[in-house]
């Protein structure tokens, strides 16, 4: 058994094992495999592993080993899914479109509309969530709480685009209470777009939260994906 085959199996043993203490079904909750600098043969054992969904932050990085990855001619390969999950800058929604299934850091309008207009023709539309600012700081990535109806409104309205959900990164926390509260912030600004009525939700369905040090938490708050890089693919080493 690999290395990457065996994290991903006690990744899912915690994620059973957070399931049922939170009196949910397994199958409630989703592993996004964040394959950050790490490259396509560290992928291609995921996937050989039953892996079919890959968290990317870096754009220019995750495009050329999306590449890659369908040049290995893996068997399952069609059916891998890749999310944006780091920030988009405008002069790089053009790669999230073309190549990405899912926007998980959609948090301004402006991003959302060179999405929907930069999406290729004849690929379906793109899975959208917008990244909510749990911690209330200035300098955070994320819409603020009280703004993100708004931004949903104005999502649902965009051709190429189908809003699916509410996506955060809180600040670390050791503490189980405090990830837990952080991430209940995220799941009252889910419920609250699920509940308001706007035309275009009817796949609004997904919670994304949580990552190798606090899916416990975030499953607990009602997670139904979790992001896990370093608890998959092992320690990072960042090239200065």
């Amino acid at each position: 058994m690999t290395t990457i085959e065996n994290n991903l199996g006690q990744i899912h043993a915690r994620m059973a094992a957070a399931c049922a203490q939170a009196n949910r079904p397994v199958t409630s909750v989703q592993l996004l495999a964040v394959s950050k600098t790490f490259g396509a043969d560290a992928v291609r054992e995921a996937v050989l592993a039953g892996q079919r969904s890959f968290g990317e932050n870096y754009i220019q990085e995750a495009v050329e080993k999306i590449a890659a990855v369908r040049a290995m001619q893996l068997s399952g390969a069609e059916a891998l899914q890749w999310h944006c999950i780091g920030p988009m800058q405008s002069n790089k929604t053009r790669l999230v479109a073309e190549n990405f299934d899912w926007a998980q850091t959609v948090d301004r309008l402006k991003i959302a509309e060179r999405l929907s207009a930069q999406r290729p023709e004849g690929m379906a539309p793109l899975n959208i969530c917008i990244q909510v600012n749990v911690d209330g700081g200035p300098t955070k990535s994320g819409v603020m709480a009280g703004d993100a109806l708004a931004l949903a409104e104005a999502i649902v309205k965009l051709p190429n685009l189908v809003l699916r959900g509410i996506m955060s990164i809180p600040d670390n926390t050791p503490d189980f209470e405090a990830q837990r509260a952080l991430h209940q912030r995220a799941t009252a600004i889910f419920d609250a777009v699920k509940v308001s009525g706007l035309p275009g939700l009817e796949r609004f369905d997904t919670l994304s939260m949580g990552m190798t040090g606090d899916l416990e938490a975030a499953v607990a708050a009602g997670s139904t994906m979790v992001r896990v890089g370093s608890g998959v693919f092992g320690a990072r080493s960042y090239t200065p």
